[in-house]
């Protein structure tokens, strides 16, 4: 089967893309607003996009036709922190992903823990044992989309004790993050196989 894009509605054309490109990480993302309200929701749109200086990019969308609380934030406070969601916090993760008012703080909603940032003034998650500071390096408005591309530079990584393997990288077979499917679909981490690059 051939699918032209162009022939689908919005609402299908997403679905059908996120049963395409997946598994994907699930960056849940911590914000301060400039009022001191606390902001958490996940986004599956997101990647690494350079080693140095270390770069991610979060991808978001909106809601009901007006910028989400994520976004204003970033706008507003040029901070942000990046939290791993590991299989045992997948349910408060998925209660974060609700329509919620501003006025609601995802952390008092699921019980879950602000943590203070080192760089940052936006918390991070404290039971998530992997978690990136950011600092906003470009907001891209992407054209004829209603999403927005926000670039962010890490500062700060903070890993929890007995989460940092030997070499000096994070141990992500015992973190154990989950990643987004398509539908309302997560799969857990699976098993993990080692390939060497050939050499010339």
């Amino acid at each position: 089967m051939i699918i032209d894009p162009s022939t689908l509605g919005p609402r299908q054309c997403y679905r059908l893309l996120i049963s395409t490109v997946a598994p994907r990480p699930v960056a849940w993302v911590s914000t301060r607003g400039v009022d001191g309200s606390l902001n958490l929701a996940p986004f599956s749109f997101f990647q690494a996009v350079s080693g140095a200086p270390p770069l991610v990019v979060i991808s978001v969308g909106q809601r009901a036709g007006a910028s989400k609380d994520t976004l204003r934030n970033i706008e507003d406070t040029g901070e942000f922190a990046i939290n791993l969601v590991t299989e045992e916090l997948a349910e408060r993760m998925n209660l974060t992903s609700g329509d919620w008012p501003p006025t609601t703080s995802e952390f008092a909603l699921t019980g879950l823990t602000p943590a203070s940032c080192e760089v940052v003034a936006a918390p991070r998650v404290a039971e998530s044992p992997v978690s990136l500071e950011a600092k906003l390096a470009q907001l891209i408005p992407l054209p004829d989309s209603t999403y927005t591309l926000v670039i962010g530079q890490i500062v700060r990584w903070h890993i929890a004790e007995g989460y940092l393997a030997p070499d000096g990288l994070v141990d992500i077979a015992r973190v154990r993050p989950i990643a987004r499917l398509g539908r309302d679909e997560y799969v857990k981490f699976g098993e993990v196989f080692e390939m060497k690059r050939p050499k010339a």
